[in-house]
């Protein structure tokens, strides 16, 4: 593989749009990657845990894929990186060879949750599936509070980095900045590491991060662009007060019973997404009317994407 093209800017990891029987709906694909190619967003992350990749079949997670890559493939502007899974690597090389062939832009693997690796195991794993396509770019999504995998990404980076020529980087989700920044600038900032914490953008700014992927940049872009334009400027004061909006809004999905609250923030700018499957509790109707006075209440109308 040539030189890493990093990610830079926001990332958005979109939720999977499910029809009213909780199906798949690729038909409304098309219009999320415009929607996401209309408010800046520089690349999409699919089958993630914001699109549910842990609850669709083997099936829905290449369709879904599929179609993700046909709008790139039809003229779009906007970057794929498709989670090929990570609990039976036989089916995660499925998917990437299926990505690979499909156009997809970079693959991205999260660790077995089921059967736990050490740093060893882990690059074992990651390399098998990484190899099967030597010509794209593979990620690593660090994500230990859902996968129980808390390896510190400092020495699994500098042993999979002499183990698969194809490494580009990681998703990096927890609040270790110490370990972040060590990765950051492994081998002179060689790999392209990706901040996944939403609510602590500004932070992981101030460590050099320069892209970043989460499920709040589905439905307020401005926001988070106008935070890092008043990094970039050096107006911190700004800077903090818009990373405190993003942590009012962000504090409405605990209220509202958790991930599935981001799919009511994409009805309320305009794109239905449908529902959460089980076990992920839904609003009720009644709830959402009351989110959306909740929402009304931020003042942040002018931060939310537009359709």
């Amino acid at each position: 593989m040539n030189k890493i093209k990093k990610f830079e800017g926001l990332v958005a990891a979109p939720f999977t749009p499910m029809d009213r029987n909780g199906h798949l709906n690729e038909s409304a694909i098309p219009e999320y990657y415009s929607f996401l190619e209309k408010n800046g967003i520089s690349a999409a992350f699919i089958n993630g845990t914001t699109g549910e990749g842990v609850s669709l079949t083997q099936r829905e997670k290449q369709a879904n894929a599929a179609r993700w890559s046909e709008c790139l493939k039809n003229g779009g502007k906007r970057r794929v990186i498709n989670l090929v899974g990570g609990t039976s690597y036989e089916e995660c090389i499925e998917n990437a060879i299926f990505s690979s062939e499909e156009g997809i832009s970079a693959i991205a693997v999260v660790a077995p949750s089921f059967f736990k690796p050490d740093e060893e195991g882990l690059a074992d794993f990651v390399a098998r599936i990484g190899e099967s396509v030597p010509d794209m770019p593979v990620y690593f999504y660090h994500i230990p509070v859902l996968t129980g995998v808390n390896i510190p990404m400092a020495g699994f980076l500098k042993r999979i980095s002499s183990m698969l020529p194809n490494f580009a980087g990681i998703k990096y989700t927890q609040e270790d900045f110490m370990d972040f920044m060590t990765c950051l600038n492994y081998s002179d900032g060689k790999y392209d590491l990706l901040w996944g914490r939403d609510e602590c953008l500004l932070s992981a700014l101030a460590l050099g991060a320069k892209g970043a992927v989460g499920s709040t940049y589905n439905y307020a872009a401005p926001l988070y662009y106008d935070l890092i334009k008043s990094f970039n400027e050096g107006n911190l004061q700004k800077a903090r007060t818009l990373q405190l909006k993003s942590i009012a809004m962000i504090g409405l999905l605990g209220k509202y019973g958790g991930i599935a609250t981001g799919k009511a923030f994409m009805k309320y700018v305009g794109l239905d997404c449908g529902k959460f499957r089980s076990p992920v509790k839904n609003m009720t109707e009644e709830m959402y009317q009351s989110f959306v006075k909740d929402v009304s209440s931020l003042g942040m109308e002018n931060f939310f994407s537009k359709k």
